[in-house]
């Protein structure tokens, strides 16, 4: 195409095979397979590239005419906004400023010196920085929202800036929970700001289908992302391409330990640190070649997928701005960018996250307007109410946005929060580093005697946490006020402190010494203010992030307070389908008073539902949705004849009223083991009579299209008009809990364990504490029902199990060895009520037990 072109000699080597490896330029070809001595090229000109294509002319005419229409040019560093059409041709700018004042007045604020200062100094920012139009697009998206009834929140520093409060961006006054802007947007700042939107999750689609609806399908797309080859996985992966048996690659890669604190375990390091994966790289050859090359390709891209949150919207066609493809897993589409080469290419990331909790705080607020006919402004709840700080100050934490947890829970309780501002703090320190300083905080929470300050100056930054050091923001002040930084040098200080590179702290040692010195502060008591913020920074949130999530923890322990079972029936609704928390909940419902029932023909709605009771107490029920084996459709069918109806009055009734297909032996079956039609006969003779019941709903069915008098109408019936069923063994306990078990996940009428229950609370914790609490090594008995157990095979031929015990809400897989295994193999059936007798284990960062002895209960 009139460009240079090497080719390789010798010359009968094909050049068109080779053209496709081949550089141009005057430098000699570098490529895979090829002798990189320069001798072994050749110089040619375009005119004598022709005598090597004479025979196919078109191809050098082609690539001629595609390399002539190649002009692409990527301007990197600027940035693009999505194009919003404002009215009278207003400027992006004074569009944010009106709806900013008017703001004023919908927070049902007082416009004052502060408020109106604070506004423009933050407007002022904005504008200098060309962002306006990137608050709007939020503050459109966020507004849609709104007025859909969807639950949001923001995450991040952006809830310091009072602009997004007025503009209903973000839900928390920075002026009233004293949140500097500056740590979001700062004339020093030289990245972009970010906006991270949270959205209840069951509602996240809709927010990004209204994006394309508004700015166009070809303007918006989720943002790719590749995953990595991690350390595990590439052990795995290569080991699998060598031909090894997928044990060898199993057994070398459960050796990794995991990653803490959000830094990934590599390779090099797992073999220093674990003395079994060293020895096996020292001594096996095998081991010693995969560990090799899979440190070759650790850390390379292995596949592509979509990005959690992130969506790019652009002014005009994406194709603009980045190359797009398939989702590989769901058709729609992504950019082949990953987020920080989408935003090289001039793009801003939106982030569209989900969070369950707002979908259960949705919900049941929906359920409250159902149930009680109020309607409650989740946004503007008090925050002063004495029966949640109650509530938390008793640790009844389960199902709640951040406070649940064992530690959590137990830092609650001691602190018996009583403002808003207690939940905030403990929001942001309840992670490593931080954590330590929880207790203190306790303390000057109760005697206030105990609050000091290394310097007076400390006590306007520090107050509202009692002089404890809580937030990011907090260091960020620290510096500026008392070591003279300015804000883009303090958010330096915060990413080296975070990175732990030791020259870069040594240098910001230095400057921070030096400069608190210079600001008045003495060499020693500058030395004990490094101290105190070196270790907190790293992991700090900052204040505005935990601001907007403690107001979410208040909204969702407020609820649970004040409307236990229409929080609780939500809490279930939302984890339906694990069963493990669906376990946990329920055994929460039942500490609460109460009582959870399996599913019923004439209450059950799809989902789990709070029902009252005739003392006007409520009960939740599990929702037809939730057995297994039972279509959704046929559920549908039963809940809307039931509305049209009425309740079904006898099995007989329901067998006339539901004519659909789907209502099969399969579906009918469920729905009488799972106790749903236990209000019209007993189980067992219903199941005795089933091929019955489903002849005579089938023949009812075609009649009652005929206007036709059944031929079941000569069989004997009783006086509440139902089929005399045939006599059969009624349905035991244990098969009734196993029906459960299997349809429904778990057991709800009862539990095999209950026979022991007393016993048990006695002389045994239960699983899920002492999973908790027990470290490595720590000898410990728990008692339960055995779910599953899994016998194998060793090596050697000697026979071993896996197994899984369940107590009332929780379970743990328990390791029982070959001598073991022998002396109890009995005992190892599933549902069997067993003591075990063993030593705790968390290897591959899950608790299990080594089983050292078994005895039935």
């Amino acid at each position: 195409a009139g460009h240079d072109v090497y080719y390789l000699k010798p010359e009968d080597r094909d050049a068109r095979e080779t053209l496709v490896k081949i550089q141009t330029g005057s430098d000699a070809l570098r490529g895979e397979g090829f002798n990189n001595d320069k001798e072994d090229f050749s110089f040619i000109s375009s005119e004598q590239a022709e005598k090597y294509f004479k025979d196919t002319p078109v191809a050098l005419e082609n690539t001629k005419r595609i390399a002539e229409r190649c002009t692409l040019e990527l301007e990197l560093g600027n940035w693009v906004f999505p194009h919003i059409a404002l009215e009278n041709n207003k400027i992006p700018d004074e569009e944010l400023r009106e709806i900013v004042y008017r703001g004023i007045v919908s927070r049902r604020l007082e416009e004052s010196k502060e408020i109106t200062e604070r506004i423009e100094y933050e407007l002022k920012i904005i504008k200098d920085k060309g962002y306006a139009a990137y608050f709007l697009v939020v503050a459109d998206l966020l507004s849609y929202a709104h007025k859909k009834h969807i639950l949001t929140t923001i995450r991040g520093s952006v809830a310091g800036s009072l602009v997004t409060y007025l503009a209903h961006i973000t839900n928390v006054n920075p002026i009233e929970y004293k949140i500097p802007f500056e740590r979001f947007l700062n004339p020093e700042r030289p990245s972009a700001p970010d906006i991270d939107m949270d959205f209840a999750d069951n509602r996240r689609d809709e927010m990004i289908q209204y994006a394309k609806e508004k700015y166009g399908e070809d303007k918006v797309a989720q943002i790719g992302t590749f995953g990595t080859m991690m350390a595990r996985a590439a052990v795995r992966d290569v080991a699998r391409a060598l031909g090894h048996p997928y044990g060898t690659g199993d057994k070398v890669a459960k050796l990794i330990p995991f990653g803490s604190q959000g830094f990934p375990m590599t390779i090099t390091k797992a073999i220093e640190v674990e003395p079994e994966l060293k020895k096996l790289y020292k001594e096996n050859k095998d081991v010693k070649k995969i560990i090799d090359l899979a440190k070759k390709i650790e850390g390379c891209a292995r596949h592509i997928s979509v990005h959690a949150a992130g969506v790019v919207i652009s002014p005009t066609p994406l194709t603009d701005f980045v190359p797009l493809q398939f989702d590989p897993k769901g058709g729609n589409i992504i950019t082949q960018y990953n987020m920080h080469a989408v935003e090289d290419a001039g793009l801003l990331k939106f982030d569209f996250l989900g969070i369950k909790n707002l979908a259960i705080l949705a919900d049941t607020v929906e359920r409250v307007k159902d149930v009680h006919q109020i309607t409650i402004d989740i946004e503007n709840i008090p925050l002063d109410d004495k029966k949640t700080y109650d509530m938390l100050a008793r640790g009844e934490t389960m199902g709640l946005f951040q406070l649940n947890g064992s530690g959590m829970t137990r830092f609650l309780k001691d602190l018996k929060p009583s403002t808003i501002h207690d939940i905030n703090a403990m929001v942001a320190l309840y992670r490593p580093g931080p954590m330590e300083s929880i207790p203190s905080y306790i303390e000057r929470k109760h005697n206030t005697q105990l609050i000091t300050y290394i310097d007076p100056r400390m006590e306007d930054i520090l107050a509202q946490s009692y002089g404890v050091l809580t937030y990011q923001d907090d260091v960020l002040m620290i510096a500026i006020q008392m070591a003279g930084y300015s804000w883009l040098e303090a958010d330096k200080l915060r990413k080296a402190m975070g990175k732990k590179i030791p020259e870069e702290m040594e240098a910001q040692h230095e400057k921070f010494i030096e400069g608190a010195i210079t600001k008045g502060l003495s060499p020693d008591k500058a030395k004990r203010l490094w101290k105190l913020i070196e270790p907190f920074a790293a992991y700090g949130f900052n204040k505005a992030h935990a601001a907007s999530y403690g107001k979410v923890a208040y909204q969702t322990a407020y609820m649970k307070a004040n409307y236990p079972a229409l929080y609780m029936a939500s809490l279930l609704t939302a984890d339906s389908g694990d069963v493990d928390k669906v376990s946990e909940s329920i055994t929460e419902c039942t500490r609460m008073g109460i009582p959870v029932l399996p599913p019923d023909i004439n209450e059950s709605v799809s989902d789990f539902a709070a029902v009252t009771t005739d003392s006007a107490s409520h009960k939740i029920r599990f929702g037809l949705r939730s057995i297994k084996n039972f279509g959704e459709g046929i559920g549908n069918i039963i809940i809307e004849e039931r509305i049209r109806g009425g309740k079904y009055v006898t099995l007989v009734n329901f067998l006339e009223r539901i004519h659909d297909r789907n209502l099969n032996k399969k579906s009918l079956e469920a729905l009488i083991k799972c106790g749903a039609l236990d209000q019209f006969g007993e189980r067992g003779t219903m199941l005795a009579n089933i091929d019955l019941l489903l002849s005579y709903g089938r023949e009812s069915g075609k009649l009652t299209q005929k206007n036709q008098d059944s031929l079941f109408g000569a069989l004997p019936k009783d006086s509440e008009n139902s089929l005399a069923l045939v006599e059969a063994p009624p349905a035991t306990q244990e098969e009734k809990l196993s029906w459960e078990k299997e349809l429904l996940g778990l057991y709800v009428s009862g539990h095999p364990l209950d026979q022991y229950r007393e016993k048990l609370a006695k002389r045994t914790k239960t699983i899920e504490e002492l999973k908790q609490t027990l470290r490595d090594g720590m000898s410990t008995v728990i008692a339960g029902i055995v779910e599953e157990a899994k016998p194998i095979f060793t090596k050697n031929g000697d026979k071993m199990a896996f197994a899984r015990i369940a107590d009332y809400n929780g379970s743990i897989e328990v390791v029982v060895f070959p001598k073991v295994f022998t002396l109890y193999q009995n005992l190892l059936e599933p549902q069997k009520c067993i003591a075990v007798k063993g030593r705790m284990s968390g290897r591959n960062g899950e608790k299990s037990i080594i089983v050292e002895a078994i005895k039935a209960l």
